[in-house]
């Protein structure tokens, strides 16, 4: 369970000023009001409960572009799962990934279970970053051997009866791991820990955030939350069950990027092939603390250090350089590096330590 929830979409203001532009009803006595009447119910056209299921749709799509026409109206549809690609190229080079999300009982890895896991398996084409083909799907449930939290079940509609007696199809899930050279979750850091502690093969794979590994708001999106990047570009569903979050996720993946010349898939292929790095800033002044705060540090309590994650070694660089002139000023100090690969990042191992000296 990925414990985000979209922003309520922005309303900056009213404006009724298009009314002004509708035709206007004349108005017309008892007699001319029923002879419209008359002539209304023989040309109206038939209802979209009249039309057969096929017609009624595109009614419907008709009314949706009328209004998208229309610069104050925007039209959000309904995400429907594509389970089928374009085909390949005989040249193309294509790479396999998984798309991953799971349900909990809690956000704590320590003593919470999996009650939900969905796996998307899709090959991706590497020139493009689209996807390809078929799309294998699994989802299962698996009874905790706990009972349900009431804030849970309120959240994925899943109740202690739905469990009862289920367990993941490990199977099934080996097959679908097989030839994997990524696993792509939307809250790496939450979902992988969860997963390697219930199917410890999913640790020899290599992993990509697509929350964190995309400078989304960057990329001038409001917000990283799945559900507020699929509003933004133009659909909705039913969130907080884990294969309808791994079908939103595929559908915003597979669109380029708003600045940037390719897919969400391809920016993730590209950035798991490269070294990050966690950064300690070790035994800094506690006045430095609000600096450390601003700029997206966080506070390790067990640890008691102040620590950022970087995604390249240019970074690396220049964050050593702004703790060097802020945080440790005329004084030489010792900070820790961690250099992580995607086999390492977002699980609960630990990647090449080093010192650094500032």
């Amino acid at each position: 369970m990925n414990p985000t929830q979209p922003n309520p979409l922005p309303h900056d203001q009213i404006d009724f000023a298009f009314v002004a532009d509708l035709p206007v009803a004349p108005l017309v006595g008892k007699k001319r009001r029923a002879a419209a009447k008359a002539s209304a119910k023989s040309t109206a056209p038939a209802t979209c409960e009249a039309m057969p299921q096929g017609e009624t749709v595109d009614a419907l799509e008709g009314m949706a572009r009328q209004l998208e026409a229309h610069p104050d109206y925007r039209v959000l549809r309904r995400l429907q799962p594509r389970l089928a690609w374009g085909a390949a190229q005989p040249d193309t080079t294509r790479c396999c990934v998984l798309v991953l999300d799971t349900e909990t009982t809690g956000l704590d890895q320590s003593k919470d279970r999996i009650i939900e896991l969905a796996l998307l398996r899709v090959d991706i084409d590497t020139g493009t970053g689209m996807p390809l083909g078929e799309v294998q799907v699994y989802d299962g449930l698996e009874d905790p051997g706990i009972p349900i939290p009431k804030e849970v079940q309120g959240i994925t509609g899943i109740d202690d009866t739905m469990v009862r007696g289920k367990t993941l199809d490990e199977a099934r899930i080996a097959q679908l791991l097989d030839g994997v050279d990524l696993v792509i979750a939307h809250n790496a850091g939450f979902d992988r820990p969860f997963v390697e502690a219930r199917l410890p093969q999913f640790g020899q794979l290599a992993w990509a955030c697509s929350f964190a590994d995309i400078g989304w708001r960057e990329q001038g999106r409001s917000s990283a939350k799945l559900e507020s990047l699929a509003l933004e570009l133009g659909y909705f569903y039913d969130a907080h069950r884990a294969e309808m979050d791994c079908h939103a996720l595929l559908a915003v993946l597979a669109r380029p990027l708003p600045k940037a010349p390719h897919t969400g898939l391809a920016h993730l292929m590209a950035q798991s092939s490269q070294w990050s790095y966690r950064l300690q800033a070790t035994n800094a002044p506690f006045d430095a603390k609000d600096k450390l705060k601003a700029r997206a540090y966080r506070w390790n309590g067990d640890q008691k250090v102040w620590h950022t994650r970087l995604n390249d070694a240019d970074s690396l660089r220049a964050e050593l350089e702004w703790l060097k002139v802020n945080v440790y000023p005329q004084r030489s100090a010792m900070v820790q590096v961690e250099q992580l690969d995607a086999r390492v990042r977002y699980s609960s191992r630990a990647g090449s330590v080093q010192l650094q000296s500032l």
